[in-house]
């Protein structure tokens, strides 16, 4: 698990476990930074700025979701000019203004550009976060250290939705619950000063690795990379399109919810329950499931985890005459399903991503996975206005159960070397 060289650097997470666990805090910051939006922009959308069309509430997510998936996708070649450490910093300085445009925005327009600075924001601050973990433990604790990572930034995701339910409820819509924001953004930025570098670690493991037939020099580029994990390589293919459904359930649960439970009668502080539920277990999930994807293989976890959280959308249309019990049942199957799926996703295409390239095919590999919020905002927006919030809770879970299939056809399982 662990290796040493001449400079003192070693692989593994015991060995690197005051770092890892800075970079873990660190992603507390950023998960909680855009849980702000989680409960309360929907309303904010219809209740403050009146918007009566459901693809127009959905337009900050549209703009975050295409936002960050081009900054993932950006990240990984900006790790080539660019020290981790430096990227993290600057996204940390991108998100310095977004908790204060969503206290006091005039008007939606300036919602909707704050949400790409968070867009930006997320994209280098949680890309940074997970490869520079990935570069601490070394191959053989990939599962464990993804789901650590995103166990961190989910949980925090959960928890301030559903502290920004009972503030809303308590002192309103804005500013209050926007305004926990700026202790995130401070934290963050001021622990990301303190993280040091994973440059060396990098190093350390190309030069021990033993697979010399992945191309290197132009053919392990961004353009060829993006369509070696986007189509060419079966599995890492496999791996895009189940991350890009994924996070389209995410997006249209983020902009349904809210709606549909409030219409069924549901106040703030239940739909901030509903709403945290489901990262809260989706975050803490990853633990136990990250560990079980380094022990029981990737796919497994992956093909299962998509047929269950395509259940809990059932749930939620067949408990809906009782909207709480409908709400938090499919919150925790919606949950369990995601953290079955998330760090085995990020654990397999690194399996199959040569050190030289890996930073680019996680980076391709993120970008349609967070394309995937875009691409749910529309759908329900589209959807939602046509034939209403119920047939759009159908279509995600028609989608992710055929994800599901299409993973278990094209992925396989590499066992890493440690």
């Amino acid at each position: 698990m662990s290796s040493t060289a001449d400079t003192g650097v070693r692989l593994g997470l015991r060995e690197n476990r005051a770092q890892f666990a800075l970079l873990v805090v660190v992603n507390v910051c950023v998960g909680g930074l855009v849980g702000l939006e989680r409960t309360t922009v929907p309303l904010i959308g219809t209740d403050v700025f009146g918007l009566t069309s459901d693809l127009a509430v959905f337009s900050f997510i549209i703009a975050f979701g295409l936002t960050k998936a081009l900054t993932n996708l950006a990240a990984g070649a900006l790790t080539a000019r660019f020290r981790r450490k430096q990227l993290l910093v600057a996204g940390w300085l991108i998100g310095v203004p977004v908790p204060f445009a969503l206290a006091w925005a005039p008007s939606w327009g300036w919602i909707v550009a704050a949400n790409v600075l968070l867009g930006l924001n997320q994209g280098l601050t949680w890309s940074m976060t997970v490869n520079m973990k990935i570069d601490l433990v070394g191959p053989a604790r990939r599962g464990l250290a993804t789901g650590l990572n995103e166990a961190a930034g989910y949980t925090a995701v959960g928890a301030t939705a559903l502290l920004t339910g009972y503030l809303a409820t308590a002192y309103g819509l804005r500013p209050a619950p926007e305004l926990i924001g700026v202790v995130f953004v401070v934290a963050g930025l001021a622990l990301s000063l303190v993280v040091r570098d994973t440059a060396a670690h990098v190093a350390l493991e190309l030069a021990r690795h033993t697979d010399h037939s992945p191309p290197t020099g132009p053919a392990a580029g961004l353009a060829a990379t993006f369509a070696r994990t986007s189509w060419h390589h079966r599995s890492l293919r496999g791996a895009s399109q189940a991350g890009l459904v994924n996070n389209l359930n995410d997006g249209l649960t983020w902009g349904v919810f809210p709606l549909l439970f409030t219409d069924h009668g549901l106040g703030l502080a239940a739909v901030g329950l509903i709403k945290g539920l489901y990262p809260i277990l989706w975050g803490i999930g990853q633990i136990p499931t990250g560990h079980l994807a380094d022990r029981l293989g990737r796919k497994p976890l992956i093909v299962s985890g998509m047929l269950v959280q395509s259940a809990g959308f059932v749930l939620a249309l067949v408990l809906l005459d009782r909207p709480l019990l409908a709400g938090v049942t499919s919150a925790v199957v919606l949950g369990i399903g995601t953290a079955m799926v998330y760090p085995a996703l990020i654990a397999s295409v690194s399996d199959h991503a040569h050190p030289r390239w890996r930073a680019n095919a996680l980076g391709t590999y993120r970008f349609w996975r967070d394309i995937g919020y875009a691409v749910g905002a529309l759908v329900a927006g589209v959807l939602a206005d046509a034939v209403g919030l119920n047939a759009t809770v159908v279509a995600a879970a028609v989608l992710t159960a055929g994800s599901g299939v299409l993973a278990a056809w094209w992925i396989t399982d590499r066992r890493p070397v440690a």
